[in-house]
């Protein structure tokens, strides 16, 4: 998820709550568009919690509100290059908040509580907020997105400053084999036999929501008798959207097969190419048995890599669930210290380069965990930049070096020529 927008959002609907608690006032305008003293407190607050100082410091609330004009500028920007985001777009990125927001607070429900309205106010809610960001977005990726510099540009750039580069961070190259518990048959047959089940009792009349109630391991929407709400294409799996799209009204599907489980769907109502649809969902669940199985086919991977039998490339891709990696035998790539998981990272740190790790337990996300052995490939120890040896990351901070000039002076152009005024 866009993390720019993710605040953004949170900070919008804050701002909304406190501005009903508040006489508000307009701190700025630009354009068309204004700038409410309550929008000011709320960003003041978020950026002073982040920097431990005092929220009502001038000089930090001046920085704020250069910023969030800065942020009006570009979108009036968008406008007057005719910048177009698309209605799917925003639905996106909204049912992307939706579903992080869900996942931070462990249930669709817990998020109506807290923020006092249904999911799908709260997108109605902030549905032209989101298309605004987006297309300050985009107007900025149309500008800077293909900025690049030479060869001679980046020896110059650090020429210039590499004395106050800092360090390159240190680096590992990493592989690994990881293995799904849930990716077994026997879980499999289990999982689908019960969904067969509750799709035999509804075909003799039982009750769709009461079942999904009882049944449906999907949190979010169990509690509503499995009702999704209205959604446009774009938002489910492939493989849910092929058959819920495919339903008449009040029909029942067959048993479909997701990354998540098996789904049984009945398509409520349509209008255009949106479909409210409710469903149940049986997930496919490990048990202690598919663990061991698990542990135990990488600890004998392992063994047997160790013993010369084979080479890791090779089980990765042999045995690996997750297909993209095992497609390269297992690489999973460069990464800063910093910047990789923390069981990964537990399981590998302490490695030298060439040995692997015993199986560790990875969490994908709420849904989906396996075990994994990890290959420490390279370490690259933190140093100072060199020009040979870190070119490609010399080169980034030349980039961004570059968008930031150009950035500011582009900003000011548009400052000249679009009107704006602060009011405090």
């Amino acid at each position: 998820m866009n993390k720019k927008i993710l605040v953004l959002f949170s900070l919008l609907f804050v701002g909304s709550i406190f501005a009903q608690e508040v006489i508000d006032k307009i701190v700025a305008v630009v354009d068309n568009e204004i700038i409410l003293k309550s929008e000011l407190d709320v960003r003041a607050a978020y950026v002073a919690a982040r920097s431990n100082l005092s929220p009502t410091d001038p000089a930090l609330r001046r920085k704020v509100l250069d910023q969030m004009i800065d942020e009006k500028l570009l979108y009036v920007q968008a406008q007057l290059d005719s910048i177009q985001v698309s209605d799917e777009q925003v639905d996106q990125q909204l049912d992307r908040q939706m579903s992080y927001f869900i996942q931070q607070y462990g249930s669709k429900e817990r998020v109506e509580q807290v923020y006092g309205m249904s999911i799908n106010q709260i997108k109605r809610e902030f549905r032209d907020d989101v298309k605004k960001e987006l297309m300050a977005q985009m107007v900025q990726q149309k500008k800077f997105g293909n900025v690049d510099v030479t060869r001679r540009e980046v020896l110059e750039f650090y020429k210039e400053y590499k004395d106050s580069l800092g360090l390159i961070p240190e680096k590992l190259t990493i592989s690994h084999i990881f293995i799904n518990p849930q990716k077994s048959e026997r879980l499999k047959k289990k999982a689908k036999e019960k969904a067969q089940m509750i799709l035999d009792s509804l075909k003799h009349g039982g009750d769709f929501a009461e079942l999904a109630k009882k049944y449906s391991d999907d949190p979010g929407s169990a509690a509503n008798g499995g009702d999704l709400g209205w959604a446009k294409r774009g938002v489910f799996y492939p493989e849910f959207e092929a058959a819920a799209f495919a339903l008449k009204k009040g029909e029942l599907s067959g048993i479909v097969e997701t990354p998540v489980g098996f789904h049984i769907i009945q398509l409520l109502d349509r209008r255009g190419e949106a479909i409210n649809a409710r469903h149940i969902l049986i997930k496919i669940k490990s048990d202690d048995q598919a663990d061991l199985k698990a542990i135990e086919l990488l600890t004998d991977i392992r063994d047997s890599i160790v013993q010369k039998k084979n080479t890791f490339e090779y089980y990765a891709k042999k045995y690996s669930d997750d297909k993209e990696s095992a497609k390269f035998g297992g690489k999973l790539g460069t990464f800063e210290v910093g910047k990789i998981d923390k069981q990964t990272l537990d399981a590998v740190y302490k490695l030298k380069e060439g040995e692997i790790s015993y199986p560790k337990r990875l969490d994908i996300n709420r849904m989906v965990y396996g075990y994994q052995i990890v290959k420490l490939d390279k370490r690259v120890k933190q140093h100072k930049p060199d020009p040979e040896k870190d070119f490609d990351d010399i080169k980034q901070l030349a980039i961004l070096k570059k968008k930031q000039e150009l950035y500011q002076k582009w900003l000011k152009e548009i400052k000249s020529k679009i009107y704006w005024e602060v009011r405090i």
